[in-house]
């Protein structure tokens, strides 16, 4: 009687360990597994033993016999889809070898899929396996319940960060034990102490509530160790290669379109991608997607928020991108994919027409006293949403980021938050530019300064990446994220379409997160005509935020306008500046700019002379000391000969300056007419002599004569001379 009665314990404690894989995959797909494989393995253990032998079979046959059991159990219970498809060998492989890892790369809970639940069959059955052989062939009252604490170290470290609790379960883990103990008290042949047992149990079960009670008041003040930390994610197979903010201008061009249906009773902002990287031509996400069976990390906890839970259908939405509320909690009926920075949801599988899942949300809420004394965030992800790359191939940064910087701090002037910044500048792109949905589609450096430069018509598309390129040229942290706004209401349900397609951005602040801004002109907000719906409760707070925080950018408040009352005469007596002075400014820029031409223009004209192969440094040559005889009073030497040149320039200069000007004449014509090129020497004996030439004018001349020269507007104006001509 007490070789049965252990084992029944025994196979209490190897359920109840695997009870503890709820935190893994919840109770319900747990339960009947940890069942079967504690109770079949215990059976067949009891069977081999026999009713009358005082001693069990030898173990080997039991280890022979309980691995085809166990095959046998787990293909009829847990694998039978797997039969059905004919893979079972490789679920089973799969299945032993590499569930854990799957396991500890997968939101919890993970999905009760065939070839995870394998390891908690796999867990038990040899918890249950060992307790009963140890119970059958050993006197040690609390050994046989080490296997079942052998399946708990399994559970522990997988369900780690999952929902729910297992000190329930392991309050009747204590009792077990406790119990098996009071069992086994004479050894496994002897007889049932029923008195001690009946003493013991009771006080067993006053431990285990106890237990039960003091556990949530155990001060532990380490964090669990989360082996998830250690194992790196596969990446997901999205197999979606087109953005959904580059469907946007498509889809508002033909707004007819069912995208997906919501049934709720609240109307919400249906998040679809989350883009926080741009390289200059195009926006993508970095989202690190993790497998989830329903549940989605929450993000920053706000101080207010409402729960939403939405009934989703697909209809004609492409691509893999989920569409969901902010934040979703759970994800029910559809396999996802889930970014626990920013709860972007997406499927492993483009979605198809009818697929319907459920999601749970926390939507948060946010009021301008929230916002009024948040700073900017200033961690690793928001110093990576500030950055502006140069572009593909670029190799230094594009002229438009000082044109866009020199835009927001005109657009933000006076403010001085981060919220009045972010604020002011959602207000200004409103009035700025107009709502035209067929604007070419494109968001690059260049398309965004067409944007704002010339075009000023533009889808939320232009408007919400135009935001967010200014955002990060004055610090601001941003992103781009595509969704939907609004949609038909029928009932309670609501069908929206390809025309409720928004874009908008965000900006993250310290201790709240990102939070979402409106640069879009009222004329472009979806769903007008009276079909829509308005937008959810909390865009309407975040739009009135975000106008009060603009408008108290221009409102001088109580103190300043009383301040500005007592300096009323001041202000009265300030005038209009007079057209002459902006006339006496405009006219001596004009003239500084052209004294700097007059003066630069022959220092450069010489730098480039200068330059070049040596034939063309001599031809350089030649005509320096050309424009010196110019400044010598011969101004007609240009239509003459070399060896002419030389000869009028020396009676005018001087002989010592036809000495220059007679070697600096063969060096042009033998560059010129001769059949060989001449050498780098020669160019540099050219330019001896003009310099030399020029030292000769100078002191002929005069300086002033040469400045007032410089002065002609002609001096500007580079006179080639006729080319020389052989004697």
């Amino acid at each position: 009687m007490t070789r049965y009665l252990s084992l029944a314990v025994t196979a209490g404690l190897a359920a109840v360990a695997g009870l503890a894989f709820q935190r893994v995959f919840g109770l319900g797909p747990v339960v009947p597994v940890a069942a079967v494989a504690a109770t079949v393995p215990t059976v067949l253990c009891g069977l081999l033993s026999g009713p009358r032998k005082k001693s069990p079979w030898p173990l080997w046959i039991s280890l022979v016999l309980t691995v085809p059991a166990w095959g046998a159990t787990v293909s009829l219970t847990v694998l039978r889809p797997a039969l059905s498809d004919g893979t079972l060998p490789q679920t089973l492989r799969e299945g032993v070898l590499s569930s854990w890892k799957a396991i500890l790369t997968t939101l919890l809970p993970a999905p009760a899929e065939p070839e995870l639940l394998v390891l908690v069959s796999v867990a038990v059955w040899l918890a249950a396996f060992g307790s009963a052989e140890l119970a059958l062939r050993t006197s040690a009252r609390a050994v046989p319940a080490l296997p079942a604490l052998g399946a708990w170290a399994v559970a522990l470290p997988l369900g780690a960060g999952g929902p729910g609790s297992n000190l329930p379960l392991a309050a009747a883990t204590a009792v077990l034990v406790a119990v098996l103990v009071l069992v086994r008290a004479d050894g496994p042949g002897a007889g049932i102490a029923w008195r001690p047992l009946a003493a013991g149990v009771p006080a067993a079960a006053a431990l285990g509530a106890l237990a039960f009670a003091a556990g949530p008041l155990v001060p532990v003040s380490a964090t669990p160790y989360d082996p998830r930390e250690q194992v790196q994610a596969p990446p997901p197979r999205l197999r979606d290669g087109v953005s959904p903010l580059d469907r946007v201008g498509g889809w508002l061009l033909a707004p007819g379109q069912a995208m997906f249906t919501v049934q709720s009773d609240r109307t919400e902002l249906e998040r679809l991608a989350v883009l926080d990287r741009f390289d200059g031509v195009t926006w993508s996400s970095t989202a690190r997607f993790v497998p989830t069976g329903s549940r989605v990390p929450a993000g920053p906890e706000p101080d207010r928020s409402h729960e939403v839970s939405q009934r989703i259908t697909i209809r004609d939405l492409p691509g893999v991108w989920v569409p969901a509320p902010d934040r979703p909690r759970r994800v029910d009926g559809l396999p996802v994919v889930a970014d626990p920075a920013s709860g972007a949801l997406a499927a492993d599988r483009p979605l198809r027409p009818g697929q319907t899942y459920r999601v749970q949300a926390a939507v948060p809420e946010w009021t301008a006293a929230d916002l009024a004394g948040a700073g900017v965030a200033s961690d690793a992800e928001a110093a990576a949403a500030r950055e502006l790359p140069w572009g593909p191939g670029a190799r230094k940064p594009p002229v438009q980021i000082a044109e866009f910087r020199r835009f927001a701090q005109a657009a933000t002037r006076g403010a001085t938050t981060p919220l009045q910044k972010a604020a002011s500048l959602a207000e200004y792109l409103k009035v700025f530019a107009k709502y035209d949905v067929t604007a070419p589609p494109g968001h690059s450096y260049r398309q965004i300064d067409y944007f704002l430069g010339e075009g000023r018509r533009g889808t939320p598309e232009h408007f919400a990446t135009a935001y967010a390129l200014l955002a990060r040229t004055i610090g601001l942290p941003s992103r781009v994220v595509v969704g939907f706004e609004g949609g038909k209401r029928e009932g309670g349900t609501v069908l929206v379409r390809s025309g409720d397609v928004m874009v908008w951005p965000e900006v993250k602040f310290d201790r709240l997160g990102w939070i979402r801004f409106n640069p879009l002109p009222d004329s472009g907000r979806p769903s007008k005509g009276g079909e829509g719906v308005a937008a959810g409760e909390t865009e309407q707070k975040l739009e009135q935020a975000q106008q009060s925080a603009a408008a108290q950018q221009n409102d001088p408040g109580p103190a300043k306008t009383t301040q500005k009352q007592q300096q009323g005469p001041a202000s009265a007596e300030e005038a209009p500046t007079p057209w002459w002075v902006f006339a006496s400014i405009a006219v001596g820029a004009a003239v500084i700019g052209y004294l700097c031409a007059v003066l630069l223009a022959p220092a450069l004209r010489k730098r480039r002379r200068r330059t070049g192969p040596p034939a063309a440094r001599i031809t350089g040559a030649w005509h320096q000391a050309l424009d010196h005889l110019a400044d010598a009073g011969l101004s007609t030497v240009r239509t003459l000969t070399a060896s002419e040149v030389a000869r009028f320039g020396a009676s005018a200069v001087g002989e010592e300056a036809g000495g220059h000007l007679r070697p600096l004449a063969d060096l042009v014509n033998h560059s010129r007419f001769a059949a060989s090129r001449p050498d780098p020497r020669a160019a540099d004996r050219a330019w001896h002599h003009t310099d030399a030439l020029g030292r000769l004018v100078t002191a002929k001349a005069g300086r002033l004569r040469r400045f007032r020269r410089r002065l002609h507007p002609g001096s500007l104006r580079d006179r080639r001379p006729v080319r020389p001509r052989a004697r």
